[in-house]
Order: C-alpha cells, then structure tokens, then sequence
C-alpha cells in the first residue's frame, strides 16, 4: 500500500493529514501511541523496516 505510515492499523499518510483537517489535530496519532504504550503495536512484525 502506497503512502502506509502505520502497519499496525494501516493508516496512510492521507488518512493522517485528513485527519489533522478534520479534527485539528490528529486523533489517529493519539489512537496509535495510546496503543504502543498498552502494547496493541505490532509494528516489529508487520513493517518491512522492522520498526
């Protein structure tokens, strides 16, 4: 997928900017450090980079 930021929950770089004009911030960027910290993050396996 073109464009992904996030794996773990396949958010687009679009899906972020949309996001930031709709909300004026990004409620997505909370959502995915909110579950980094609780561990819902499994970007180690799921992002080709490894990170």
């Amino acid at each position: 997928m073109e464009n992904l930021i996030c794996y773990c929950f396949e958010y687009t770089k679009e899906d972020i900017e949309q996001d930031v004009i709709n909300n004026n911030k990004s409620l997505i960027m909370e959502k995915i450090i909110t579950e980094k910290k609780m561990g819902g993050c499994s970007c180690a396996e799921k992002n080709p980079k490894g990170k």
